[in-house]
């Protein structure tokens, strides 16, 4: 079987493991020191690794892979069936807002946040208007 792993480097994984819990409305499948994991849609899956468990392991200087607030390096598209609710999760669990739920011009209804570290989080409809 055949699975994708998208790992996000993170400054804190319990406050980002509960960040994207409330973000994705269910619990991580792992969740263990260095490593938590949630199960996406098509046999995709989020991981979450602290920065310094990085650098660690691929025996590089830390700054390599720093979170820095603010500074995004990369963009998590969710196509979810009910994307302002999970925009609006995320907003009350910290996230802040970059835009708002809208009619995009790839014919999607998209909206934008950055999670704790800085990442941007697309909740995009799984239908064209949703």
């Amino acid at each position: 079987m055949r699975r994708s792993l998208f790992v996000l480097y993170v400054a804190d994984q319990a406050r980002s493991r509960d960040f994207y819990a409330a973000v994705l409305g269910c619990a991580p499948v792992l969740d263990v020191p260095g490593m938590t994991e949630f199960e996406l849609e098509d046999g995709a899956a989020l991981g979450l690794m602290p920065a310094a468990g990085i650098a660690r392991l691929l025996d590089q200087p830390p700054a390599c892979f720093a979170t820095t607030p603010g500074v995004s390096r990369c963009e998590l598209y969710l196509v979810l069936d009910d994307p302002a609710a999970a925009h609006a999760r995320a907003l009350a669990a910290g996230a802040r807002e970059l835009a708002p739920l809208a009619s995009r011009d790839w014919g999607q209804r998209v909206a934008y946040c950055a999670d704790l570290d800085g990442h941007v989080l697309a909740c995009a409809g799984a239908e064209p208007g949703a």
